[in-house]
């Protein structure tokens, strides 16, 4: 089992930054590629970017590109993703999750293993 936890959520107004954290824990041994989603209210959740477990390879929503960055420290078992120029649109709850696989990340939730609660982003215009 790996448990992960998010932090780093918050309120922004429009143009600002955060960087969410994912702390993961317990089986951490194996290679993960980790992914970040996210759910608007009314909204499906979203694959947002996902990197795989040496961190060589990134992939990004296209509307994210440019503005978002994930990126890993193994030795820390922690993935991020530094936000910037945030818009309203960003607002959702943002999940990390780690996929057991040593090929790249998938882009849909339904190939990941594990999941943190979330953390709540919020931008205001």
């Amino acid at each position: 089992q790996v448990q992960l936890v998010e932090s780093g959520g918050g309120l922004v107004q429009a143009g600002g930054s955060l960087r969410l954290s994912c702390a993961a824990s317990g089986r951490t041994g194996s290679s993960y590629a980790m992914g970040w989603f996210r759910r608007a209210p009314g909204k499906e959740r979203e694959f947002v970017a996902g990197i795989n477990w040496t961190g060589g390879n990134t992939y990004y929503l296209d509307s994210v590109k440019g503005r978002f960055t994930i990126s890993r420290d193994n030795f820390k078992n922690t993935v991020y993703l530094q936000m910037n120029s945030l818009k309203p649109e960003d607002t959702a709850v943002y999940s990390c999750a780690a996929e057991r696989t040593t090929r790249d990340p998938g882009n849909v939730a339904a190939s990941y293993d594990y999941w943190g609660q979330g953390t709540q982003v919020t931008v205001s215009s």
